[in-house]
């Protein structure tokens, strides 16, 4: 049997043995094998980028994701740095005490015929807050191959509005490619460029039309910056789909040389879905022409601007 590469960290002795010991501990594991391989799709990341990334053996990390391995806490902490995440991310049972978990524990205290009431009255607060400061910004979210670039481009040609690809302003700010520039710096450098860049077009932009990248919604904060500032659209299609257009534009990233391409695409959609979902509406471009999905589009677009439309 071939060693472990050197620098590589492999679990210690006796793990397997240990889980068997405690149900409890075996499910908390698992959990936690659960929220690594989450965090990853939805990172577009492969179980073998992860492991580079992370100075883990890929066969180790694959044990880890599950459930069968034990890590320990620098393991843990390599791998939540790799996915640009704190280490307590990774942890299934944090967050319980966080302000969202407060809000949540007083609604279920809540009797629910006033619900309605509430939802409307948190409603109106984020809207007051945000609506007029995104009534000319639309952006569209997504996997690659979904149309984003050909749908917001004839957009924004429509409005008179500028046409804004998130990925090439980093690139510019950057001067690099964004494959080159996750080489040089890693993923975790690209976020916070991207974040960057996102505030930057914001100031600048009252008027836009803004496609992002798919893995947008990997950094939260970045992510909420958008829907907050942004009426935004989910363009979706069927995996198929997203994989034949990305095939026939010539790209296979982020799964070029891997075999189980359609499978971490299905995994990163799944991974991404709940996040893409909190967009205001949702354009399925799935067996449409292009005009078919920019009337789609066009319709979407009028009910979110009102008055504000062109």
């Amino acid at each position: 049997m071939a060693e472990p590469n050197p620098g590589k960290v492999v679990p210690p002795a006796g793990v397997a043995d240990s889980l068997g010991q405690a149900p409890q501990v075996a499910a908390f594991l698992s959990a936690v094998g659960r929220e690594v391989r989450k965090n990853r799709a939805k990172r577009g990341m492969t179980r073998r980028q992860l492991a580079l990334a992370s100075a883990t053996s890929e066969r180790y990390l694959a044990q880890i994701e599950g459930g069968a391995g034990n890590p320990s806490v620098s393991v843990l902490r390599a791998i939540a740095q790799a996915l640009d995440l704190p280490t307590a991310a990774l942890l299934p049972e944090q967050g319980v005490r966080t302000a969202l978990g407060a809000v949540l524990d007083l609604l279920a205290q809540v009797p629910e015929k006033e619900l309605p009431a509430l939802t409307k009255d948190i409603a109106a607060r984020v809207a007051s807050r945000s609506g007029a400061d995104r009534a000319r910004r639309i952006a569209l979210v997504g996997l690659r191959g979904a149309g984003k670039s050909t749908l917001g481009r004839m957009l924004a040609q429509h409005l008179g509005w500028p046409f804004i690809e998130l990925d090439r302003r980093v690139e510019e700010d950057y001067g690099a490619s964004i494959p080159d520039l996750i080489e040089m710096a890693g993923t975790a450098t690209f976020r916070r460029q991207e974040r960057g860049t996102l505030e930057r077009v914001l100031a600048e932009h009252e008027a836009a039309v803004i496609t992002t990248a798919g893995g947008i919604v990997a950094n939260p904060e970045t992510y909420a910056l958008l829907l907050r500032h942004a009426h935004t659209i989910w363009i979706k299609a069927r995996p198929q789909e997203h994989m034949s257009r990305v095939m026939a534009q010539g790209d296979f990233r982020p799964m070029a040389q891997n075999r189980q391409a359609m499978a971490d695409l299905v995994a990163i959609l799944e991974a991404r879905r709940a996040d893409y979902a909190r967009a205001e509406a949702d354009v399925d471009t799935s067996g449409d022409a292009v005009e078919q999905s920019f009337a789609k589009l066009l319709h979407s677009v009028g009910r979110l601007l009102g008055e504000h439309a062109a």
